[in-house]
């Protein structure tokens, strides 16, 4: 783990936005006194609760920083704990076979937490502003209570317990849990060496492969550490583990709860989202709490379970890059937090493995791609992805989707580190891969041969690998100009189109329920077609509508995803109607559901993508970016009269902040970082004011239904109605009914 990144962005100053790409965290200005305060007391109520004792990992609370994981739920018998561990490090390295066996994450095992009596009640409470766990236990021999927190730097679990309770550890066997293709002959790694070393315990797990995974923890003066370390193919894990609770038990408790909180504080004082839907805004803060207990951009790119392993459920152990990475990722972007960027970091980290993901005959050293399912440093093992029109899978677009995300990253924040040390080498090699397979037809256009529509059918000329094709050659062009690039962008073919809208490819349509949105890529969230472009909302709709009317195979995601694009046609009731449906936690598809503490189930199966993908649809009714234009409050539903946003983050490297009451916007804050051009619709009735933040008057343009502003970097303009002089400060917006908190309340 970095040090450095962590340390730099709690109290590094500046606006080092970009800094994230290559593994250098994003530094954070102190907010303003009352900002902070309703950013704290905001992030404060999306707090869960437990009235009733927690069964898995699904209705439990949980502690995380990216790397070691921990959830607390009821363990083997009525007087225990358990307290599940995890660590998003923590693999095997037997790459002889695919990655989610022999490269797969691996179990470790869990603390106990032993009362003298069996536990009757709990009372706890998981606190995001400070992410901490507190509460107390009672039992029928008297009761106790506790702190507990992963801090956050030092990748340790720390825990107060004030009352009679013993602690201890059961390693769980280090096998993979997979049993899909898994080989005749895979072996578990070897049984764990139990220790005491210097007065702390620990349970050492070599791996066949070599190095290997050790879990230390010692209990001092009340206080209790336990830290996993993983090294390979090094073998000093376990004196890493060690010395790592030693050093925390050396350090006065009120020193490390105080570096751990800053660091959180200052993470959720960064942008603000109030709704009076108060479901939706907890939910909300829910998600960025788990986003950042999740990943950082020095840390794994995330994996099917986070930093957590799901006791039962726990099938995918590995990386999936054929949309769970891609659409867990963007909600980083409009909510300000690119410390949070693995994405970017991974694919320039380990940009040497992607050349392996593609088949042998292919590898002339200017051709990447990536494979699902994969380990965290770009490997698949022995899988390669899909040769179109010889052996066809769905594995072929991955590398361009996972491009867009970086793309994202850099449309955000404009620093052009970004763009040239990983997008532009990266995608070419991803755009090289495909334009190998183009042939010209009789039409002269470039067609595709056959490949997968992810999870539907086999095609030529598929809409989904059509898209991001399309969507790399012209990235490609805005940066440097290329004659086959060119090329490829003039002469490549249109989508198939049919009476439903787009195809899944030629001769192919949607027939079926269909969880995954491929053939609707163009639209979200490549954004090659919007539906700003009058010429192409019949289409948008047709296709659109064709794919929600059928339901019965959805995804937990394909609500999130609905929601979205709800939110980019300008249709909000049907936004809030789609991830309300989510949130709601009814049924989804077979065996699917949002879990009380807002994971999600699918299939028996811890899946963490869909949460998040629902956090970005919160984020699309606040703000969007596309096309160069800054669109604030497009999709907000008439039933949220009221709303607030501050330093939400657009394309442009533009920070916005506004405010709507009674049912329309009231002013709207924008600060620019890069002096990109503004063009800002800004959904004001009437007249308007557009003053700096001095109150001076800014010269503007009107364009069509926005407003062109030509901002300076560092520059703010401030926009108002008519002969109005707002208090442009953050608030929480009152609450248009009752809801539950998430947790067992």
């Amino acid at each position: 783990m970095t040090e450095l990144s962590r340390r730099t962005f709690l109290y590094g100053t500046g606006a080092a936005v970009g800094a994230s790409a290559l593994g250098v965290g994003t530094a954070v200005a102190a907010p303003e006194t009352s900002g902070h305060n309703v950013h704290r007391d905001v992030v404060r109520d999306a707090r869960m609760e437990w009235k009733r004792l927690p069964q898995n990992w699904g209705d439990s609370p949980f502690l995380a920083n990216g790397f070691l994981g921990v959830q607390v739920y009821a363990g083997r018998n009525a007087n225990e704990l358990k307290l599940m561990l995890s660590h998003s490090e923590v693999q095997d390295q037997r790459e002889h076979w695919e990655a989610a066996v022999g490269l797969s994450r691996l179990p470790i095992g869990y603390l106990t937490l032993q009362f003298a009596g069996a536990i009757t009640a709990v009372d706890w409470t998981l606190d995001l502003w400070n992410a901490e766990l507190t509460g107390s236990v009672t039992t029928t021999q008297g009761s106790a209570t506790f702190t507990m927190l992963v801090h956050n730097s030092r990748s340790t679990f720390l825990a107060s317990v004030k009352g009679e309770a013993t602690w201890g550890f059961q390693p769980l066997e280090s096998s993979t849990t997979r049993q899909i293709r898994r080989p005749a002959d895979y072996t578990a790694n070897p049984a764990p060496t139990l220790g005491t070393a210097n007065g702390v315990s620990y349970a050492a797990q070599p791996l066949l492969a070599g190095g290997g995974y050790t879990t230390a923890w010692q209990t001092r003066n009340g206080r209790f550490a336990a830290h996993v370390a993983y090294t390979h193919p090094a073998d000093t894990h376990t004196s890493d583990a060690i010395r790592e609770v030693r050093q925390a038990l050396a350090i006065p408790a009120e020193v490390l709860t105080s570096q751990h909180r800053r660091w959180w504080n200052a993470y959720f004082a960064k942008s603000l989202v109030s709704v009076p839907d108060k479901l939706v805004q907890r939910f909300y803060w829910l998600q960025l709490y788990k986003m950042a207990a999740a990943t950082r951009n020095d840390a794994p790119v995330i994996s099917e379970w986070g930093p957590w392993f799901p006791e039962q459920g726990n099938s995918w152990t590995a990386v999936w890059w054929n949309l769970n990475v891609q659409i867990s990722y963007p909600l980083i972007n409009g909510s300000n937090h690119h410390e949070l960027d693995a994405v970017t970091t991974t694919l320039k980290r380990f940009e040497h493995n992607l050349e392996l993901n593609v088949n042998p005959a292919y590898r002339d050293g200017n051709s990447y791609a990536i494979c699902h399912p994969g380990d965290r440093t770009l490997r698949s093992g022995p899988r390669y992805c899909g040769v179109p029109g010889v052996a066809p899978n769905d594995h072929t677009g991955n590398l361009l989707w996972a491009c867009h995300n970086v793309w994202l990253g850099y449309r955000h924040t404009m620093d052009k580190k970004i763009l040239k040390d990983v997008l532009f080498p990266i995608l070419t090699k991803a755009v090289n891969y495909y334009a190998r397979f183009l042939v010209e037809g009789a039409d002269g256009k470039l067609h595709l041969p056959e490949t997968r529509s992810p999870e539907y059918a086999n095609a030529t000329d598929t809409t989904y690998d059509l898209s991001l094709i399309r969507w790399g050659v012209r990235t490609l062009l805005s940066i440097e100009e290329n004659a086959r690039w060119r090329d490829i962008a003039n002469r490549l073919v249109p989508y198939h189109l049919g009476p439903n809208g787009a195809l899944i490819g030629k001769d192919v349509s949607l027939n079926d329920s269909h969880r995954h949105f491929s053939h609707m890529l163009w639209f979200y969230p490549l954004r090659e077609l919007t539906y700003d472009m009058p010429e192409h909302r019949d289409l948008i709709n047709k296709t659109f509508d064709h794919w929600v009317s059928r339901r019965q195979a959805w995804a937990g995601y394909s609500y999130g995803a609905a929601s979205a694009m709800a939110s980019a046609m300008g249709r909000p009731e049907e936004a809030l109607q789609f991830l309300r449906y989510f949130l709601d936690r009814k049924q989804v598809g077979t065996n699917a559901v949002l879990t009380e503490n807002t994971f999600y189930r699918e299939g028996g199966n811890l899946a963490i993508e869909s949460p998040l993908m629902s956090g970005q649809a919160v984020l699309e009714m606040m703000v969007q970016s596309h096309n160069n234009v800054v669109r604030v409050f497009p999709s907000v539903s008439s039933t949220w009269a009221d709303a607030s946003i501050s330093s939400l983050r657009t394309q442009g490297a533009f920070l916005v902040d506004a405010s709507r009451s009674s049912g329309r916007t009231d002013w709207i804050k924008v600060h620019s970082e890069a002096g990109s051009p503004l063009l800002l619709e800004h959904g004001i009735a009437g007249d308007i004011d557009v003053r700096d933040t001095w109150g001076r008057r800014l010269d503007y343009k009107t364009r069509g239904s926005a407003i062109e502003i030509p901002l300076r970097r560092g520059q703010s303009a401030v926009v108002s109605r008519r002969g109005t002089r707002p208090d442009v400060s953050a608030r929480d917006v009152k609450a248009n009914g009752s809801s539950s908190r998430w947790g067992l309340p």
